[in-house]
């Protein structure tokens, strides 16, 4: 399985041909974000073949400059507060310095799936293309994960992300899932939930290597 399959299968379907003429409207009217180009990096920089972890967010950051692909991580610029707790979870996990980017790439390129289930949204609108055709996209895309033969463990963070859970059946993968990461609800569950060395733990077990989590700017 490759990535461009499930795509080009998907965009047969009327839900993705419907979805399709609502961004190119979109995009003639509103900033739309990321950037066309920037839209599937967590495709291109995570094959299929190569996902081990799933982490999923809601839909990209709003502000300019900051989304570009992938769930929770900013091509540039100040930390959001959603990621600004991860890195406080992640020091107090793992015991590592506090990350100089913001920028998860190198978790993607290591097998960390990244991915919003809305891979959109207008510029200062958050949850804009909220229910016009992502989220069926990307459910396939977690039911596409669920049929691999090695474990993948899904971290899912917060209510939205664990609606997901319902197409996770397959009993060689993992579940994570705690609060979400957000300061209206880190404090509940969030923080000490150790999501990093317990996804290494479960990679270490199943004859995988460990992600590296540290960040060190490139």
């Amino acid at each position: 399985m490759e990535w461009n399959h499930l795509i080009e299968q998907e965009l047969k379907k009327s839900y993705f041909q419907d979805l399709v003429t609502f961004l190119k409207a979109e995009d003639q009217k509103h900033l739309v974000l990321p950037p066309k180009e920037k839209r599937m990096t967590c495709f291109k920089l995570t094959p299929y073949d190569q996902v081990k972890v799933v982490i999923l967010g809601q839909d990209p950051y709003h502000n300019m400059g900051q989304a570009h692909g992938l769930a929770f991580s900013v091509e540039q610029g100040e930390y959001p507060p959603s990621l600004k707790n991860i890195y406080k979870e992640l020091m107090e996990d793992l015991g590592i310095s506090y990350p100089k980017t913001g920028n998860l790439s190198s978790w993607a390129k290591q097998g960390v799936l990244l991915l919003n289930t809305c891979l959109t949204v207008v510029a200062h609108q958050p949850l804009s293309h909220q229910n016009k055709g992502w989220e069926i996209f990307t459910s396939e895309v977690v039911k596409t994960l669920n049929m691999k033969e090695t474990p993948v463990v899904f971290i899912l963070w917060g209510a939205h992300a664990q609606k997901m859970k319902a197409y996770i059946t397959n009993p060689k993968h993992h579940l994570i899932m705690s609060a979400h990461p957000s300061p209206l609800s880190a404090s509940r569950g969030f923080f000490t939930s150790k999501p990093f060395s317990k996804t290494n733990q479960i990679l270490i077990q199943s004859g995988l290597t460990p992600i590296d989590w540290s960040l060190i700017e490139s």
